[in-house]
């Protein structure tokens, strides 16, 4: 089963108390990055939520993102009366020393001062935490749900465009008679034009031809690029089918694919060759985003 790294999931649980809402993307990328919001209250909870995170999604840069909305005056901001008392005195201070004769409204002044309205310290809630972590795993699941759907496209197209090299190497196929000719009667001309009779050394010329047919013969190179990409296939196919394997069974294919271009020798089939380099590029691009 292939899975995307690119996902998207959103869980939100309200009861009267509370509202809360967690949201999650992921995009492809080599390691584990995980970028956490979450409220100042569960700072303490976060290396335990990054690992809950990094083990139910694995690879990917992942943003996610915790908001938590309460109903009760008991999780609404306090005034710091100390604090706000401090500002007030300044202000009229400074009124008089400037000998101002309006009066303001200092207190709409005041309340705008920094750390005068301050969030309400309590502790964790654990039943509130349970919540929390119950709306994170529910999206998590509707991320893993999105990159399974994303996967299956993926494998879909995969798995067309092995099949296509598959069938451009079947192509390759005629124009490899045709080819050993050409070459036999290239080598025979070039020998030509250092001996007067080929006769006189025919044994020499059939060593020759021998000699540059193996060199550039291609069935080997056929034959482990028909197995690579079967074995493409079945890895894909597999229950746990790994990006990174997949992207070496590719370089392996890659490999084949260019020693047989580079030893066809042959206009026609190095531009079957050129197709399935192509072919093989569109499936390089996706891999990336393979989990």
């Amino acid at each position: 089963m292939v899975k995307s790294m690119t996902g998207y999931g959103k869980d939100v649980l309200e009861s009267n108390a509370r509202k809360i809402s967690v949201e999650i993307r992921t995009l492809n990328s080599k390691q584990l990055d995980v970028n956490l919001r979450l409220p100042q209250i569960y700072r303490e909870k976060e290396l335990n939520i990054r690992s809950i995170v990094g083990k139910e999604i694995g690879r990917g840069k992942v943003d996610i993102s915790i908001n938590i909305e309460y109903k009760e005056v008991v999780a609404a901001p306090v005034i710091n009366k100390s604090v706000a008392s401090h500002y007030f005195n300044e202000l009229l201070e400074l009124k008089d020393l400037f000998h101002q004769e309006a009066k303001p409204d200092y207190l709409s002044l005041v309340v705008k001062m920094p750390e005068v309205l301050s969030p309400p310290e309590f502790d964790i809630d654990e039943e509130e935490y349970g919540e929390l972590l119950t709306t994170i795993h529910k999206a998590i699941e509707k991320v893993n749900t999105f990159r399974i759907n994303e996967g299956k496209t993926l494998e879909n197209d995969f798995t067309y465009r092995i099949h296509n090299i598959l069938d451009l190497l079947k192509q390759v196929e005629p124009f490899e008679k045709e080819r050993t000719l050409h070459i036999k009667e290239r080598i025979k001309s070039n020998l030509e034009d250092f001996a007067q009779d080929i006769q006189s050394d025919k044994n020499r010329f059939e060593q020759e031809v021998i000699y540059y047919l193996e060199k550039l013969d291609i069935t080997e190179e056929k034959l482990r690029l028909k197995k690579h990409c079967n074995y493409f296939l079945e890895t894909l196919a597999g229950e746990n089918a790994a990006g990174k394997k997949l992207g070496f069974v590719s370089q392996e294919i890659g490999r084949e694919i260019n020693t047989m271009g580079a030893k066809a020798n042959d206009f026609n089939i190095q531009q079957i060759v050129v197709l399935m380099k192509d072919e093989l590029e569109k499936i390089k691009e996706q891999l990336f985003n393979i989990l």
